[in-house]
């Protein structure tokens, strides 16, 4: 899969792993664990999450406090007027910049992480119901992914949050229900083989109803591989928060988010490059992160099911 969203394409997922449906995300896992990409990936995220959670509450220092008399200080080791306690220097209000940077990532994690939440719950949870239901349950929830698809996620945030005050919850919202139709269509494709399967029939002949089957015998097979791969929507998440942020229709100012920092950033690059920098070093860290491990994820889940077919 060449784009962190998830396409329909690759190894097609069998109905069971040897073992039971409850070995399929600790198979994967375990696989994935011995590479080398995913240990990278998971240190440096983890390292990145521990800074972003716990500096801002240790350092003592106010993100949205100005201090004038500190305004433009370069990061250590640049230029003559640098100073330890600003290692990544100050913005054009003396703000620190390491601090405010970290508190961005807060927030870029915050909606990456929610928002593939909800695109999860949301599209698995239609995608499980079409394939499953067929008819016109079916017909109605492709339809509306096929809407769904027609208008680019930026846009259709864009025109949303172009109309009102844009907050986390808004944000969250509007990118977890632009982004469900991928998740949908996937599970749906995968839930139209399993119905067909003999253990689905058997519990069929045994009484049990369509929810307790969709629940208990269909959703473990179909939804622990979706769930690895979303891991690398988080990144592309943050990347639309980013771009929003940047637009102004992200979190707004004086919260400090990526998007709005590298925008006022902007402004000073020639005398100042550090304020514009410093959350996108951060940024960047956490995408190569996320993404190392969410690679190692999809390898390991495509030999798992390869081993299989």
């Amino acid at each position: 899969m060449g784009d962190t969203a998830i396409q329909p394409a690759g190894p097609a997922v069998p109905a069971r792993l040897p073992g039971g449906a409850r070995s399929v995300p600790y198979r994967i896992w375990a696989d994935a664990s011995r590479s080398g990409f995913m240990r990278v990936g998971l240190v440096l995220f983890v390292v990145l999450l521990a800074a972003a959670v716990a500096w801002p509450e240790i350092s003592g220092t106010d993100p949205l406090k100005s201090a004038i008399r500190e305004r433009f200080l370069p990061p250590i080791l640049f230029g003559d007027k640098w100073s330890w306690a600003h290692p990544l220097g100050t913005d054009q209000l003396g703000r620190d910049m390491l601090l405010r940077s970290l508190i961005g990532l807060r927030y870029s994690l915050l909606i990456g992480v929610l928002t593939v939440i909800l695109m999860f719950v949301v599209g698995c949870g239609l995608g499980l119901l079409s394939g499953f239901k067929g008819g016109w349950v079916d017909t109605v929830i492709m339809r509306l992914t096929d809407a769904q698809l027609s208008i680019p996620m930026i846009i259709l945030a864009i025109s949303i949050l172009g109309v009102s005050r844009p907050s986390v919850a808004s944000i969250i919202l509007v990118l977890g229900l632009s982004g469900w139709p991928l998740y949908a269509r996937v599970v749906r494709s995968v839930t139209l083989g399993e119905r067909k399967k003999e253990f689905v029939r058997g519990a069929r002949v045994l009484g049990a109803s369509d929810w307790r089957i969709m629940a208990l015998l269909i959703a473990p097979n179909v939804l622990p591989p979706v769930a690895f791969v979303a891991v690398l929507d988080i990144a592309r998440m943050m990347i639309f928060e980013s771009v929003l942020g940047f637009l102004g229709l992200g979190i707004q100012p004086p919260t400090p988010s990526f998007g709005n920092i590298i925008a006022d950033g902007r402004k000073y690059l020639i005398n100042a490059w550090w304020i514009a920098t410093a959350p996108g070093v951060f940024l960047a860290l956490t995408l190569t992160s996320i993404n190392l491990m969410g690679a190692a994820l999809e390898r390991a889940r495509n030999r798992a099911y390869a081993g299989e077919s």
